[in-house]
């Protein structure tokens, strides 16, 4: 009868490493074995062996930094070997008994405690047994923690339930019909947080999170998950809190903790193995691979004391590899090779078969050597080599070996060329069949043929079975929908411009004469006349006699206007004069302001494949005049808003993006000597990386452009106050800001991505 115990720790789906294994003894007839961890693990214990050994298996662990055997025992533990099993994803700890112990077993966050008590004569069985109950007691919960917040996030692909605050405390989970509860002890919620969230309309994989005080328990806080419809979780730990992913997809640990922007997309998958038949592997003392199995029956019998791998020497194909096994002292003359190997059997505790044409003595002398060093050494010597199933050694002649060896081979192939040829049809639904060909190519065998019928797009695949199936499963990788991206570029431009002008005319005359009045009294000069003189052509001169509209002859002494017209600016005109018309002065006040905001949106936006460049235009084409041998030719030159852009999809579902925007138009304010207009020139060019679904800015150009000017009278405008009478100032500031904007959205993302 095989006594078993089973202690389940709190659900954790991450990979728990063992980083150290000790053993000590804290008092006489007593053994402690600490296994420590990185994480809380999940884990067995049972004995073997009638009592024996003692087993301790730890799921979904592997090994990291531990010591892969302890072969220095006490009085009641003789050793203690680790051994990680990849193909199971376990890793289990083998105690070795000297002595009937009686053991118990408890953990923590980080460390399973193995403690072993020297038993009485009633032998290990009994004291097992009287021990069970003791062990498989439920683990004390931790301190009372109190849960500070439980809420949803939802993105494209996943949802998370975190409950802050419930890291530290000991949990289970279980599915319900409508989902999944979560019970958390040694734990305390707040009334605030006693309440049910409805998160359907995120159409998510949850439907509701509810959070209670479990009634008749207190320290036991539930959080039960309503999901919607079929969907995969995993609980974890990040930081303080503990973390639900609900997936209605595949799930993968590499998934957890990943932000908005998703985790991988494009998962590795293995479409192509070896097949079934496997040839033997064979270790001998030059070197040579080992066969190895990791069936937990056959790794049961792995001891302390014996190393992990057997063989070696300068050219083991694992030369950094240490021999780890229990040192012994051999001084030996003339001994029978059988003696020997049956010497370092039992000191090893292995089973060791030698074939017949084994023979010959051995003289040895060694002192403080691994006996599996020295085995290895004997069979170099004698030109033998080792085959390994489990723990059991055959020792034979390498010649005899390399022959088995050989012949294997020669049955393989003569199996493979027997082996009947089948014709299967593949179906090439989004690529081309044509460009699959030589990827299906590398997957047949030499009898193998493959043909494309063109018109259905199919595959005509002729190889044995095994080989139709790889073939088969990478076309159905290969063969998915091309991830189509929509890029939206969104170009924002503003512009605010601001002028101001002030100017001034004034003018006047001055005529002493017997026509007004005043006689001079002399013959000359009997008549004197002062007038304004600023005057040209353009002159504007409306306004500055109240009784006419014009004057011929302006009379300005100082002629500097703002620039006012029809709808710019105004004037205000005022004209004195004396009541003989002696004097007369007309003085024109002018000012113009103007101020205006201009913002321009252009919005692009373009489909197309994984891979292909699009491009997307619109714009006017301006004739130009140019002048050659010929005569004049007319051309034209394009004045258009481009978007080019070729996208492509990573394997996490962003894009990388090569981006060209154009943004030319014809500027009519600003033309060439014969009249043609200019093209202003806004363009950006660049390479970037968005995730799904987000918006960057790839560029941005402001400028600002401000002028102050004075026009006056020289030496007159000089003059403090009484200078504004001669000036004419003017001011503008010019601003203006182009941004531009890129958003991807790949619109089949589910169905292209594998999602």
């Amino acid at each position: 009868m095989t006594a078993f115990l089973a202690v389940s720790a709190s659900a954790q789906p991450s990979v728990v490493k063992v980083t150290d294994v000790t053993l000590s003894a804290p008092k006489q007839g007593a053994a402690r074995v600490v296994v420590r961890t990185s994480a809380r693990p999940t884990y067995t214990a049972r004995i073997a062996d009638g009592g024996k050994r003692i087993l301790l298996d730890l799921s979904g662990a592997t090994v990291s930094g531990a010591p892969s055997a302890i072969v220095e025992g006490n009085d009641v533990v003789a050793g203690v070997m680790t051994q990680s099993f990849k193909d199971s994803g376990a890793t289990r700890i083998l105690v070795q008994l000297a002595k009937n112990a009686a053991y118990s077993v408890s953990a923590t966050d980080n460390e399973i405690v193995l403690e072993l008590v020297q038993a009485d004569k009633t032998g290990p069985m009994a004291a097992v047994r009287k021990e069970t109950k003791k062990a498989t007691e439920e683990r004390p919960a931790s301190d009372a923690a109190t849960i500070k917040d439980v809420r949803y996030s939802h993105v494209s692909d996943h949802d998370k339930v975190i409950i802050e605050g419930a890291a530290g405390a000991k949990f289970t989970e279980r599915r319900t019909k409508t989902g999944i509860r979560i019970e958390i002890t040694g734990a305390s919620l707040p009334k605030s947080l006693e309440r049910t969230l409805d998160v359907g309309a995120f159409g998510g994989a949850v439907r509701g999170i509810s959070s209670f005080q479990k009634p008749g328990a207190s320290g036991t806080v539930v959080i039960d998950i309503d999901r919607a419809g079929e969907s995969r979780h995993m609980i974890t730990k990040e930081g303080d809190a503990l973390v639900c992913v609900l997936s209605r997809g595949a799930l993968h640990s590499s998934e957890v903790g990943r932000a908005a922007d998703g985790g991988a997309a494009r998962r590795t998958k293995t479409v192509a193995r070896e097949g079934d038949y496997q040839l033997p592997v064979v270790e001998t003392s030059l070197g040579e691979p080992v066969e190895r199995t990791a069936e937990p029956d056959q790794a049961d019998a792995f001891l302390p004391g014996m190393a992990p791998q057997v063989g070696g020497g300068q050219n083991n194909p694992d030369p950094g590899r240490a021999a780890v096994g229990r040192r012994i002292d051999l001084d030996l003359k003339d001994a029978d090779i059988h003696d020997v190997l049956r010497l370092l059997a039992d000191v090893g505790r292995v089973n060791v078969v030698t074939a017949d044409n084994v023979s010959g003595s051995v003289t040895i002398r060694m002192r403080n050597v691994p006996w599996d060093q020295a085995l290895e050494t004997v069979l170099q010597a004698k030109g033998l080599g080792m085959v390994r199933k489990g723990n059991l050694i055959r020792v034979a002649p390498l010649a005899d070996l390399n022959k088995e060896r050989e012949l294997a081979l020669a049955r393989r192939k003569s199996e493979f060329e027997l082996a009947p040829l089948e014709t299967r049809l593949v179906p090439v639904s989004y690529a081309s069949a044509n460009d699959i060909v030589p990827r299906a190519k590398d997957l047949l065998s030499p009898r193998g043929t493959v043909a494309v019928d063109e018109r259905t797009n199919v595959l005509i695949l002729r190889d044995i079975t095994g080989n139709l199936n790889q073939v088969e499963e990478l076309v159905r990788s290969l063969d998915t929908q091309t991830p189509q991206v929509l890029i939206e570029a969104r170009i924002v431009e503003a512009s605010s411009q601001f002028s101001r002008e002030f100017g001034i005319q004034w003018g006047g005359g001055s005529v002493i004469g017997q026509d007004t009045g005043v006689d001079t009294g002399l013959a000359f000069p009997n008549r004197i006349g002062i007038l304004g003189a600023a005057d040209d052509a353009q002159t504007p001169t409306d306004g500055l006699d109240p009784n006419e509209n014009a004057v011929e002859s302006p009379n300005f002494a100082v002629n500097l206007p703002a620039a006012v017209g029809g709808g710019t600016g105004g004037a205000l005109g005022m004209t004195f004069g004396s009541v003989n018309n002696l004097f007369n002065l007309s003085v024109r006040l002018s000012a113009a302001e103007s101020n205006g905001t201009v913002r321009i949106i252009s919005s692009p936006r373009v489909l197309t494949l994984d891979n292909r460049e699009a491009r997307i235009s619109t714009g006017t084409l301006i004739p130009f005049s140019q002048v050659s041998a010929q005569g004049v030719q007319t051309v034209f030159q394009e004045a258009k808003l481009q978007l080019l852009v070729k996208p492509h999809v990573t394997a996490d579902g962003s894009v990388s993006m090569s981006v060209k925007i154009n943004r030319d138009e014809p500027d009519f304010g600003n033309r060439s000597a014969r009249g043609d207009p200019t093209i202003f020139k806004r363009e950006v060019e660049t390479e970037l990386l968005v995730m799904d679904g987000h918006t960057a800015v790839i560029g941005g150009i402001y400028t600002r452009n401000t002028s102050r000017s004075i026009a006056q009278v020289p030496v007159l405008g000089d003059i403090p106050i009484l200078g504004v009478l001669f000036q004419r100032r003017g001011s503008t500031d010019r601003r203006t800001e182009l941004v531009v904007f890129i958003t991807p959205r790949i619109v089949n993302r589910s169905e292209s991505l594998g999602r």
